[in-house]
């Protein structure tokens, strides 16, 4: 009999993910020996990546420039077994994400990966099982008007619709007007994330970093092992519960933390 993959559609961005980790504080003004990677990275993308890896079909909707990093990123995803689709345009994002002396700083560039318009969805992207949006897409315009098209898009096909909010500091009335227009069946959020979207009658997923997280009410811990870099722990996290629920979520949380990056 033919085993039935399950169909995940991401939207939201790719990006070059600069990953610098050092072992100390970093010296100002002068030099630091530090483990540098250049490697592909964006919130969607890596749900992407890690679904591919863990047996989904996986698909990636998003903008990238015809540039070096774009290229790069595009090829990484399609070596995972993500199908890359959205158009090309502008400059691929850069996110330099710093580790050193044990706190985390990023500094990001999204480039065009915040100008999808509606106009250029193709509604046979959005034929799946779960549309998964990143929180970053909710947060400006186009991309907002974007996300939109593409839940209506997703729900027509039969699809459960996913939001990861991405970060407290997106989220305004503006965000939450657009939120609950939505109406996501699943949200995954920190505790302070949740906190600032308020009343969204939703199936909430919890991320509480080094204290697991919390679904349904009820609390799990996280897998042990080694932290080298928690980029994309997050991600991860989603795609596992999408291929197989909470313990193969937070056992790709694990995977991903015990590497430099955010992809598998």
């Amino acid at each position: 009999a033919t085993i039935l993959r399950m169909r995940l559609t991401t939207l939201g961005d790719v990006l070059l993910d600069v990953v610098v980790h050092a072992d100390q504080a970093l010296a100002p003004g002068d030099d630091t020996v530090t483990s540098t990677r250049a490697l592909p990275g964006g919130q969607a993308a890596n749900v992407a990546a890690w679904a591919a890896t863990l047996g989904a079909q996986a698909r990636f909707v998003g903008k990238r420039g015809d540039d070096v990093a774009g290229r790069l990123v595009a090829d990484a995803l399609s070596a995972y077994g993500v199908d890359v689709c959205g158009p090309v345009g502008g400059n691929t994002g850069i996110v330099v994400s710093l580790t050193a002396g044990g706190d985390r700083t990023m500094a990001s560039d999204r480039g065009s990966a915040m100008e999808l318009q509606p106009t250029e969805l193709d509604p046979a992207w959005f034929d799946c099982d779960v549309l998964h949006l990143s929180g970053y897409a909710i947060a400006t315009e186009p991309t907002a008007s974007a996300v939109a098209a593409a839940a209506t898009l997703a729900r027509t096909a039969g699809a459960t619709v996913s939001v990861d909010i991405s970060a407290a500091s997106l989220v305004d009335d503006a965000y939450r007007r657009r939120l609950a227009e939505i109406t996501p069946d699943l949200v995954f959020a920190t505790e302070l994330e949740r906190a600032a979207v308020g009343e969204l009658e939703a199936r909430w997923l919890i991320k509480r970093g080094a204290h697991g997280v919390t679904v349904d009410g009820t609390h799990w811990p996280p897998h042990a092992g080694e932290i080298v870099d928690p980029t994309g722990a997050g991600d991860a996290f989603a795609a596992g519960f999408f291929v197989g629920g909470v313990e193969q979520g937070l056992a790709a949380a694990a995977a991903c933390c015990a590497r430099l990056g955010a992809m598998p």
